[in-house]
């Protein structure tokens, strides 16, 4: 074989295994976060603050990269870079046991001052009551969030409620094709019988006033789903104390024992 055809055959292996990494999870690269990155996780992130330094390096790593390939932007305001990272962290928290995820059914994260309305109003509207949502049809690919319930969701007061961490966790859901509360790509197929099963308990319990759960996850599974995802991340010794089978299905959902 000569020279020519060895340099040819090296060039089309390099060129497939590029590609092939290119198709799935974003290749992790040793990225320094900029300090100020740090500085506003440290402050304004409890998930974040309570991780060791190894894995807050990791966090900031990912949080950096999701605001690489997904456009964050306001309507009617500037966006801040507090802002950014509030978002970037929604992002990653419900991601960061799954190493080089990425979410390939986003591009934009569209950020109003406070509530809108189902045609996307923030002004002059009585029905303003949407804190935040995933876009499907002429909207696929864009979430739209609530600022004020963004701010709200990394705030002391925000109990087990976090909108920004449930709209992430619809959008997990949804990457497997539907939105249904089971996110396939994220469990075993065994475990999704248990998990419906377990759903619909929950379910009747709060319908009876027996649990703590908002009883907006009786919306559908889906809800459901992100409605214990929010208490899961936010109060994770609480959900275990209070709801253990639940808290045990989570951590292997999200590869992640919080408490």
């Amino acid at each position: 074989m000569n020279i020519a055809l060895i340099a040819l055959v090296a060039v089309i292996i390099i060129y497939l295994i590029t590609r092939k990494k290119s198709a799935g999870a974003p290749v992790a690269v040793d990225v320094i976060p900029p300090p100020e990155h740090k500085a506003l996780l440290q402050e304004h992130v409890s998930y974040y603050a309570k991780l060791d330094e190894a894995a807050k390096t990791r966090f900031a790593q990912m949080v950096d990269q999701f605001l690489g390939y997904v456009r964050i932007e306001g309507v009617g305001m500037d966006i801040t870079e507090v802002d950014r990272i509030l978002v970037a962290s929604s992002a990653v928290i419900p991601i960061f046991g799954f190493g080089g995820w990425k979410y390939k059914n986003l591009t934009n994260v569209i950020v109003y001052p406070d509530t809108f309305d189902n045609d996307f109003q923030f002004e002059g509207s009585e029905d303003r009551n949407i804190m935040g949502m995933v876009g499907s049809g002429y909207m696929n690919g864009q979430m739209l969030l609530s600022r004020a319930a963004l701010i709200k969701g990394f705030s002391a007061s925000s109990g087990k409620e976090n909108t920004a961490i449930h709209e992430f966790v619809h959008l997990l859901d949804k990457s497997d094709g539907a939105t249904d509360g089971i996110p396939e790509l994220l469990m075993q197929h065994q475990y999704a019988a248990p998990w419906i099963k377990l759903i619909h308990q929950e379910m009747r319990r709060i319908e009876a006033g027996k649990s703590d759960i908002n009883p907006y996850a009786l919306t559908n599974e889906a809800e459901f789903l992100a409605v214990v995802s929010e208490y899961f991340f936010e109060k994770p010794e609480q959900l275990k104390t209070k709801h253990p089978e639940l808290y045990e299905q989570l951590s292997q959902i999200f590869i992640q024992d919080l408490a």
